[in-house]
């Protein structure tokens, strides 16, 4: 009952409230989230990713980068595990709004959260060309990608690839799960199935 009561908070007033807080806030549009602390497979998981991606973009355009730089999306503005942005980003800069490829790590307190609202802010967000949400429990992937104006899903598990042709690269499952002891096959059952949103 509040919360029909309440005014929505700005994307500019969020901002700006932000910038004195020492914690990290996502915007869902209408107010701040507080940014929860991970596991330890999330942040292997996600040091994988980012070091794979550094690695293979090095001396190219595209970037990858963490956590650390929010990016700005459709009403929202989010902090996601990594993302690759392929133009120019000024100095100092803290909020990125042109995001080509974009990565989280689930976790059960933020899946249904990064399955259907992320999935679809990021799909109302042109520049991203693709959103890949990376399983803690078990070596899978699901992945939204633009193709002939869809947004479209698929699963992948096990020793699968990852290719990722807006960036002009590929990783294996197996390179971004290096080091933990996880279920290797997976049906679409266990992750259920996704749909164009």
């Amino acid at each position: 009952m509040d919360g029909a009561l309440r005014k929505p908070m700005s994307l500019e007033a969020f901002l700006d409230w932000e910038e004195r807080q020492e914690l990290r806030y996502e915007f869902d549009g209408f107010e701040p989230i507080a940014m929860t602390g991970g596991t330890s497979e999330h942040s292997v998981i996600q040091r994988n990713l980012i070091t794979a991606l550094a690695i293979r973009l090095r001396g190219k355009p595209c970037q990858v980068h963490g956590s650390e730089l929010k990016i700005a999306v459709a009403r929202s503005i989010r902090y996601p595990d990594a993302f690759v942005v392929c133009s120019p980003i000024p100095r100092r800069t803290t909020v990125v709004t042109e995001p080509v490829v974009v990565f989280e790590v689930l976790s059960p307190s933020t899946a249904v959260t990064d399955r259907i609202v992320t999935n679809q802010e990021y799909r109302d967000s042109p520049s991203i060309r693709r959103y890949v949400m990376l399983e803690q429990d078990r070596q899978a992937a699901t992945i939204f990608a633009r193709q002939d104006g869809d947004w479209v899903g698929h699963i992948l598990s096990g020793a699968a690839s990852l290719a990722m042709p807006e960036i002009g690269t590929d990783l294996s499952l197996g390179e971004l799960y290096d080091g933990l002891e996880l279920a290797d096959d997976v049906s679409p059952s266990q992750l259920g199935t996704p749909e164009a949103v």
